[in-house]
């Protein structure tokens, strides 16, 4: 096979299924062209999965790209549920963590301390 001089290649990966992380949290299940991608969204022990479709990912977003036990995928504690139920979970956890989050700021800010806010920590 003829590969590109100076590039990275992972020609020999295509028609294997790979997991991606990315930069944001997310995570990928697809191919190496990242076609037929889904999305799985993890709440506690339970998980949904998103179909993407075609999904483009700059290099520079991809933190984890590794191969797929088919075998052992299904070997999992975890229960997958619908769509709209995983999603609504994971609007739940981040309302909790949001509402968490402000009781911090409060009791620091009655014991007379203060954090920046997530907004402005860019200009520290």
């Amino acid at each position: 096979m003829n590969y590109m001089p100076g590039t990275a290649s992972l020609i020999e990966d295509i028609n294997i299924k790979h997991l991606v992380l990315l930069r944001d949290g997310r995570t990928l299940f697809a191919n190496l062209v990242l076609h037929q991608t889904v999305e799985r969204i993890h709440v506690g022990k339970k998980y949904g999965d998103i179909p993407r479709g075609i999904f483009v990912v700059r290099g520079e977003n991809v933190v984890l790209l590794g191969e797929i036990d088919l075998e052992k995928e299904s070997d999992t504690p975890l229960q997958q549920v619908s769509i709209e139920e995983i999603l609504e979970e994971q609007r739940a956890e981040q309302q909790t963590k949001l509402e968490a989050e402000k009781l911090k700021v409060r009791v620091l800010k009655d014991l007379g301390l203060s954090i920046p806010r997530a907004d402005t920590l860019d200009e520290y």
